[in-house]
């Protein structure tokens, strides 16, 4: 098969941050390109990223420059929660539905094992590395996992980085899940695009820990009323919540105020055309 130039999903700005229209298959058949892509060229190719945003990466981003930078230089940036999916359908984008990230997770780890992808993970802690890696051979028993690793709850040193980055580059994955949490894992993986090319790396969140059996996953019901966030917030109140108390209940007014077009909100949006 011929490499052919293929079309990412198209984004819409929602406030000031490039989301994409997409949905699962998509985003698992791009993955699917890429990869083989990877294995068939001669010389390295371009290192991908997947995004999944919610509400507070979006606000986040709102006041961090660099987060902004990295979501919206993103390959695709998926709708992870139902908030930004209301959004995107008041925009005109009457199909759009959720993309959530431990879904989009299990989803590509189901294709991994059906096309022999080997898979890396980049997060958490060794504990719930082994539990997550448990749970899916479980769930995925022929998937392949090429290493992990568990990172200081801390920022690396240069010296640190490097290391990383060498052992990613002689397990030689495919595909690289990263589970560090907003907005550290939108920076790394957009830190990385030279220093590990050819992977195409995916931040799912808090996906490690709900898949590992750690932290309990809110119903679907739940989860589709758009009320994940209350869930999550009871569930996990010490550590959650400044994000959704101080930081998420400003999406609304930002919303509003680009639906009535009272603001202009500038996403810097470029050409979304990749190599397939």
């Amino acid at each position: 098969m011929q490499a052919s130039t293929v079309s990412l999903p198209s984004k819409q700005c929602i406030c000031g941050i490039n989301i994409s229209a997409t949905s699962y298959q998509e985003v698992v058949e791009l993955c699917s390109r890429w990869i083989a892509q990877k294995r068939r060229a001669l010389s390295p190719v371009p290192t991908r990223y997947i995004c999944v945003t919610s509400v507070h990466g979006v606000m986040t981003a709102r006041e961090d420059p660099e987060l902004r930078h990295s979501l919206n230089l993103a390959d695709v940036a998926t709708p992870d929660g139902m908030p930004v999916v209301w959004a995107m359908r008041s925009f005109g984008r009457k199909e759009q539905e959720r993309v959530y990230g431990p879904t989009l997770m299990l989803k590509l780890c189901e294709r991994a094992e059906q096309e022999q992808h080997r898979v890396f993970l980049y997060g958490s802690s060794e504990e719930v590395l082994a539990g997550l890696r448990e749970k899916l051979r479980s769930k995925f028993p022929a998937i392949q996992f090429a290493g992990s690793i568990a990172p200081p709850f801390r920022p690396l040193t240069a010296e640190e980085e490097r290391d990383v980055q060498r052992r990613i580059r002689e397990a030689n994955p495919d595909l690289l899940f990263v589970g560090i949490s907003t907005p550290k894992q939108e920076k790394w993986m957009a830190r990385q695009q030279q220093a590990i090319p050819g992977m195409v790396m995916v931040g799912v969140g808090a996906a490690f820990d709900f898949h590992a059996g750690r932290v309990k996953q809110a119903p679907k019901w739940v989860q589709d009323h758009g009320f994940e966030w209350l869930f999550r917030l009871l569930s996990e109140p010490k550590r959650l919540w400044r994000r959704y108390v101080l930081v998420t209940p400003m999406f609304l007014p930002h919303w509003a105020l680009q639906f009535s077009g009272l603001a202009k909100y500038d996403s810097g949006q470029q050409s979304h055309e990749g190599i397939g």
